[in-house]
Parts: C-alpha cells; sequence; structure tokens
C-alpha cells in the first residue's frame, strides 16, 4: 500500500468507553485515539473516521427512562442516535484539533451527523442483533426480560446485553457533502453510530426508524462510496480469533476473502460484534478495495507496516 492512500477508519463505540463510562473517561480514551490518528496522518495517510456508539446509546435511553415524564419524555431511538452520534463526533473533533495544534499541523476537521437510509422491510425489524447498552449477568437480563424491558442475548463470553434491530445500510443520505469535504481534504467524521437510521416514507420524505444500523456495515459502505484504498476496522483486540475465548483459540493474521468466507460458515464470529466487521472487510475487499485490517485502536500507527489482521484476496 503506498503513502496518500485513503482510509476510512471505523472506530467501535465499545472502544471509547471501555473502562470508565462518565463523560471525562470517554473523552480521555478519545484522545488517546486522536493521538494515534494524526500520527497516522503524519506518514503521509487521508482519513475519514466513522464510530460506534451501541453502549452510549443504550446508557443514554436508561438515563432517559429514568427521568421519563410528561415534561420530560424519552426521545426515540433514531433521536438518541443523532445525539450521541454528536456527542462522540464532537469528541473526536476537538481531541484532533487539539492534536493537529500540538503537532502544528494546519488541517481542518469537522464532523457530520449523518443519515443513512435502510429498508423498511429490513428482516432485522423482526428479529434484532445489535447489542446496546450495558453488560448485565443471566438474572439481570432475565428479570428485565420479564419486565418488558425488550430482548437480551449473551454477547461473546462477556455478559448479557439488550438487543435491538440492526437493518443492513442502503445509502448515505449525505453523501455528496461529505465527498466534497473529502476533495476538500477535510478530515470528515461521518457515520457516527452507523448513522441515524431512516427510511423514505410514500410522500419521498425521510423518517426516523427504531434501530442502530452496525457501523461497521456503514464505514464499509462509505469506504466503497469514496473509492478508499483501505478499510480499517478499530475494536478491542490486536486480532480476530477463531475458537474465541476457548482453550483452543487462534490468532488470525492474515484471511483471504474465501478463508474468512468458511469461518463465518463455521459460526466462529459472534453476530453483533465481530462478525459485521470480518463481513464488512469481505464486501470491501470484493467490492474492489485493496485490503481491510481488523485490530486495536494501539496498533493504528503499525497499520501500514502490516499489523492486526488483514482480509484481502
Amino acid at each position: 500500500m503506498t503513502s496518500m492512500s485513503l482510509n476510512v477508519i471505523a472506530l467501535g463505540g465499545n472502544a471509547i468507553l471501555d473502562k470508565v463510562p462518565s463523560d471525562e473517561g470517554q473523552k480521555e480514551v478519545v484522545r488517546k485515539v486522536a493521538s494515534d490518528i494524526v500520527s497516522f496522518i503524519q506518514l503521509g495517510e487521508k482519513v475519514v473516521i466513522c464510530h460506534g456508539n451501541g453502549p452510549q446509546v443504550g446508557n443514554l435511553m436508561i438515563q432517559q427512562k429514568a427521568g421519563d415524564s410528561e415534561q420530560t419524555p424519552m426521545m426515540h431511538l433514531d433521536t438518541n442516535v443523532a445525539m450521541t452520534e454528536g456527542s462522540i463526533g464532537y469528541w473526536i473533533q476537538q481531541a484532533i484539533q487539539n492534536e493537529l495544534a500540538k503537532k502544528k499541523m494546519n488541517k481542518s476537521v469537522i464532523s457530520v451527523i449523518t443519515q443513512v437510509e435502510v429498508a423498511e422491510d429490513d428482516p432485522s425489524f423482526k428479529k434484532p442483533t445489535k447489542p446496546i447498552g450495558p453488560f448485565y449477568n443471566q438474572e439481570e437480563a432475565e428479570s428485565k426480560m420479564k419486565n418488558g424491558g425488550g430482548i437480551y442475548q449473551e454477547d461473546s463470553g462477556r455478559g448479557y446485553r439488550k438487543v435491538i434491530a440492526s437493518p443492513k445500510p442502503v445509502s448515505i443520505v449525505e453523501k455528496e457533502a461529505l465527498l466534497s469535504l473529502i476533495k476538500a481534504e477535510v478530515i470528515t467524521i461521518c457515520v457516527g453510530g452507523g448513522g441515524v437510521p431512516v427510511i423514505k416514507n410514500k410522500q419521498g420524505n425521510y423518517e426516523g426508524v427504531e434501530a442502530v444500523i452496525d457501523k461497521d456495515l456503514s464505514a464499509k459502505n462509505l469506504a466503497k462510496e469514496i473509492e478508499a484504498d483501505r478499510l480499517i476496522i478499530l475494536t478491542g483486540v490486536d486480532n480476530v480469533y477463531i475458537n474465541y475465548n476457548q482453550p483452543n483459540q487462534k490468532k488470525l493474521e492474515h484471511l483471504t476473502v474465501q478463508e474468512a468466507k468458511q469461518y463465518i460458515k463455521e459460526n466462529q464470529f459472534p453476530p453483533g460484534s465481530m462478525l459485521p466487521k470480518v463481513e464488512s472487510a469481505i464486501e470491501f475487499v470484493e467490492s474492489g478495495g485493496g485490503e481491510a485490517v481488523i485490530t486495536s485502536i494501539e496498533n493504528l500507527k503499525n497499520v501500514t507496516t502490516g499489523f492486526g489482521t488483514r482480509i484481502s484476496y
């Protein structure tokens, strides 16, 4: 991969809300990420940044439910997605601006509230799989389900989380505006939380729906649309594993598209976490993209030297 490559970087919401769920705790993680991103840019790389919001949007809904009243009613899920897209985008934008100033780099940064169209008849509306919010033990999850708190499923051996609809992204509504920003070499933060999920109604107008789009799938769509050279999916682990959290777990360093598809057939990747990352990587490569990389935030600076799980032909 040559220098001056165009990279779409997808940053996981779980990676931001790592241990400390407070405002300052998450900002501190984002500041470290911003330093890594700017160091990556210094290598001659161009970046467009997407981020997740699963834990954050779930927590926001819990907060809203606790204060729900006639005077302060809960917002719909699409509005909560927009709120967390704005707050996390603000954190990233400010942190990158500060890091650029520290390194005396004259570049502009902007975060864009982005809508992503989905299909009204997407099957995920009947079979939710996207985890949001905090982890619970089995007893807590069963209690919440009995009391009408939604559907909870086990998530990658880490506990139980609420799951909601996660429809596939169809198109990015603000694509032309994003392309203009990228052409002007503005560091752009967009499709946060997968973008605000919208459908077109019978009148041809957009309206929000109760869902959270997987940010990796939206990042893949964006990478295809802007003809990026590389899709980088940052998560909480250095590499993808098979037999994860089992005695015979194995780290994967390079996968062909065919090998990745075979592991999917073997159900090696959990639907709400690693599966959409691997699927996004496959689809990006098959669409003509150079390569996809899945790795941790800390190893972003090592991507150009071959670190992480790389998926290509």
